[in-house]
C-alpha cells in the first residue's frame, strides 16, 4: 500500500486558499473541528501521477506568532505534523503583505511552494511579479496561478510531486548576532537529543529563546505524547517476548 503524500497548504485569509483547496480535491473533502478545538479542519485528497496525496487546509493567518487559536493550528501542525510539502496560498497583487507568513513558513521548513494565486486580478491592476527571480530570492519553487480558472494547477501539482520526492535540503535561514547564534546552537544540541530528526530545532529554538509560551506548552505536549508511545510499543514488545 502507498503512503500518502501529505500536504499543507497555507496562506492569508482572502488569497484563494480555499479556491486553490477546492480545485484540487474537488468533492474528496472532510470537514470537522482541530482536535481539542473549535477550530474547522478541512482535509482532502486527490490523485496525481499514481501518487495519493492528502491535503491538509491550514486555517487562514497572517503570521505563525499564535496569537490566536488559529495560528497556533497551524503553526503547530507545520512543526510537529511534518508534512512532506507545504504549499503557501499568496495573493499576487498584494505580495508584500503575504511575504510575512512566506518566510515565517520557510523558517520552519525548506519544503515549501509558493502558490502565486490571483495573477489576472495582478494584471488587471497593472502589477508584475517576476516569479522566477522570487523563487531564486526564496529558493523554493513559486508557481503562478488562476484557481478559480484551474490555470497553474497542473503545474503546482507537478511541483508538489517532485518535491515530495525529493525534499529541498537547503534552509531559509535568518542570521543574528554572534551571542544570539551560540545560544542557538547551544539549545539545537539538547533540543535534538530529544527530537531526534523531527522539525527544524533552529526555529524552535529561536522560538524557545524569544520566550513563547505556546511552543514551549505545544513542546511538552508533543514530548509527553511520544515518551507515552514509547512505553506503550515497550510494553508490546515485552508482552510478545521481544528485546
Amino acid at each position: 500500500m502507498k503512503t500518502e503524500i501529505i500536504v499543507a497548504l497555507a496562506g492569508n485569509p482572502n488569497t484563494g486558499k480555499s479556491t486553490v483547496f477546492n480545485a484540487l480535491t474537488g468533492l474528496n473533502q472532510h470537514t470537522g473541528n482541530w482536535p481539542g478545538k473549535t477550530v474547522l479542519q478541512s482535509t482532502g485528497t486527490y490523485s496525481y501521477r499514481d501518487e495519493e496525496f492528502k491535503i491538509v487546509d491550514l486555517p487562514g493567518t497572517y503570521s505563525l506568532l499564535a496569537n490566536s487559536p488559529e495560528e497556533q493550528v497551524a503553526r503547530d501542525f507545520l512543526y510537529f505534523g511534518n508534512p512532506h510539502v507545504t504549499v503557501v496560498v499568496a495573493d499576487a497583487t498584494s505580495l508584500e503583505r503575504n511575504l510575512n507568513l512566506i518566510l515565517q513558513v520557510l523558517e520552519i521548513t525548506g519544503n515549501a511552494i509558493v502558490c502565486l494565486n490571483l495573477m489576472d486580478e495582478a494584471k488587471r491592476k497593472g502589477i508584475k511579479v517576476d516569479a522566477k527571480k522570487l523563487g531564486e530570492l526564496l529558493g523554493v519553487p513559486v508557481v503562478p496561478t488562476i484557481a478559480r480558472t484551474r490555470v497553474g494547477l497542473g503545474r503546482l501539482q507537478y511541483e508538489i510531486l517532485n518535491l515530495a520526492r525529493t525534499q529541498n535540503r537547503e534552509q531559509f535561514q535568518i542570521r543574528y548576532s554572534e551571542k544570539i547564534e551560540d545560544s542557538i546552537t547551544k539549545l539545537e544540541l539538547k533540543l535534538a537529543a530529544h527530537l531526534g530528526e523531527i522539525g527544524n530545532t533552529r526555529w524552535l529554538a529561536l522560538r524557545l529563546l524569544d520566550g513563547d509560551p505556546v511552543v514551549a506548552q505545544s513542546l511538552a505536549h508533543y514530548l509527553t505524547q511520544n515518551k507515552v508511545a514509547a512505553a506503550f510499543d515497550g510494553g508490546e514488545r515485552i508482552c510478545q517476548g521481544g528485546s
